[in-house]
């Protein structure tokens, strides 16, 4: 709960879903977010366009402070998969990361949502860090193994993704 006191200490974050004129403005952000992958400006728009109501951009002071790309799975409409969260360096350490990831659990189009999942790389410790304090913070556990390999899916050009799964309490998603 500290990291929200001191969000809104610094300011208080607009967040709302992205427009596809934000998606130049995102793009830059993930720039900045290393190790985050840097996808196409057109995948960004695509985000900002298509799948807006699973988006969340977060501005401080009217600039990009924070993004995060989600969608709800095709194939199980229960899970929310998170593809990205970027956080710029005026703002980490502020809690913008799990404010981000609460807000859009509350939205309508996660209402039927049961868990949350992701895939970090090992070296990722900012990502680490994050979704182990959105598990603990609502009482849950997360689990997690192997999913993209290193080998078998990136022919060695990438770090072994590992799918992070949090399921998600009944009083989380009441709440959200």
């Amino acid at each position: 709960m500290r990291h929200f006191l001191d969000l809104a200490a610094k300011a208080t974050p607009v967040l709302r879903k992205p427009a596809a004129e934000d998606g130049a403005e995102i793009w830059a952000l993930i720039r900045e977010c290393k190790p985050l992958d840097e996808n196409s400006m057109y995948c960004n728009l695509i985000q900002c366009d298509h799948f807006r109501d699973t988006c969340v951009l977060a501005e401080l002071g009217g600039t990009p402070a924070g993004w995060v790309s989600a969608y709800v799975m095709p194939n199980d409409p229960e899970t929310l998969f998170v593809w990205q969260v970027a956080v710029s360096e005026r703002a980490r350490g502020t809690g913008l990361g799990a404010l981000m990831l609460q807000h859009l659990l509350g939205r309508d189009a996660c209402r039927g949502v049961t868990r949350l999942q992701t895939t970090i790389t090992r070296s990722n410790a900012a990502s680490w860090g994050l979704f182990r304090k959105f598990a603990r913070r609502h009482g849950r556990g997360l689990s997690t193994q192997a999913h993209f390999g290193q080998a078998l899916h990136f022919r060695g050009q990438h770090d072994t993704e590992y799918m992070v799964t949090i399921d998600l309490a009944e009083e989380l998603r009441k709440a959200a």
